[in-house]
């Protein structure tokens, strides 16, 4: 508007001028004239230049505006890694710690030819042994007088000692060399017999542990046998019955120890008593026992959980939370940095408009 005002005065002047009414202007009234006339193009049009510089503050302030928004996307991608980064730091350190707390188990079998002959502790009580046998192939003869003392070729031992939980107790238990040859179905039949008891139900508990070896080579047998039965299992069989007792052995390495167990599988197959009836009151306990399989199972805790992985992992995120702090440092300060100039923009369009 000041320009065309000013652009219409000067015309008038102009014409008043070349009109020849003899009215003269000073030589000073162009000098009070505004510095935009020197940019007026002869036809009354305005430059291009001044085009250029009423579009100017529009187009900075779009820029500055996509720029901004620009600058906050940023920022919300990076505190969303941020958060991916300790999440997963968090996991990575509660998955090492749960692996190492809970190993798991590698099962692997060997096979072998025989095994160490394992002892196996019967606890008879008023019941005698009758007899004990080897046999081989899972053939056992026919019983000839049974309940009659009969010729054995077993190795056993009789020990005596005070249970691990009851001191006042004193145990017998009787140590029969178990069986050895696998690859020949090696087995040992025993047989007892017990007189009649106002008892309802009889039977007779034993304990397998791993080597007979380990008893006889033993310089206190009690103790022995006391640590033996405060670590393994106890089982039983009953009278009138045969049962067959099919075992296998089970290594387990820790994590600082080894552990040897047993597991058995056992099948009870009822007594035919053949004898006259005044001497079935005296009871008959029957049992084989015999390796399963030629295969031993050995169990070994792995930690699964690999310090180094977790600490290259970690290495990691800590390079990227790093990373994207000092991007957030830089588009923190890139920000300042174009507020500051935006004001200052505008401070000297303000300066040119007072002016």
């Amino acid at each position: 508007m000041l320009r065309k005002e000013n652009s219409r005065s000067y015309q008038e002047f102009s014409d008043d001028d070349n009109g020849g009414d003899g009215n003269t202007l000073s030589p000073d009234f162009f000098d009070d004239a505004p510095d935009d006339l020197e940019h007026e193009e002869p036809n009354g049009s305005i430059s291009q230049e001044d085009d250029a510089r009423e579009i100017s503050p529009s187009m900075r302030f779009s820029k500055a505006c996509l720029k901004n928004v620009f600058t906050v996307v940023l920022i919300f991608i990076y505190l969303l890694l941020t958060a991916v980064a300790v999440f997963l730091a968090y996991q990575t350190i509660s998955d090492f710690l749960d692996k190492l707390n809970h190993p798991v188990m590698s099962v692997t079998y060997k096979e072998v030819d025989s095994f160490s002959p394992a002892g196996i502790a019967l606890y008879p009580g008023r019941a005698q042994l009758l007899s004990c046998r080897h046999h081989f192939h899972d053939y056992i003869p026919p019983l000839e007088n049974p309940g009659e003392p009969q010729e054995g070729d077993c190795v056993y031992t009789e020990v005596t000692y005070f249970g691990p939980f009851t001191n006042q107790t004193e145990k017998r238990a009787l140590v029969v060399r178990g069986p050895a040859d696998v690859r020949n179905r090696e087995l040992i039949f025993m047989q007892f017999s017990q007189n009649e008891t106002e008892e309802d139900f009889s039977a007779i508990t034993y304990m397998l542990f791993a080597k007979f070896s380990d008893l006889t080579n033993s310089a206190n047998q009690s103790e022995f046998m006391r640590d033996c039965e405060r670590n393994y299992s106890m089982w039983t069989f009953s009278g009138g019955f045969r049962t067959w007792v099919k075992m296998s052995l089970v290594r387990t390495s820790g994590k600082s120890d080894e552990a040897v167990e047993f597991r058995q599988e056992s099948t009870v197959v009822k007594f035919n008593d053949k004898r006259p009836e005044p001497e079935q009151s005296n009871q008959l306990f029957f049992a084989v026992f015999e390796w399963r399989d030629p295969f031993m199972q050995e169990i070994r805790l792995i930690v699964t959980a690999n310090p180094w992985n977790s600490i290259a992992i970690l290495c990691g995120v800590f390079m990227a939370l790093f990373k994207a702090a000092n991007f957030a440092k830089l588009s923190v300060q890139w920000i300042v940095r174009m507020r500051k100039r935006h004001l200052r923009n505008k401070a000297r369009e303000l300066n040119q408009v007072t002016n």
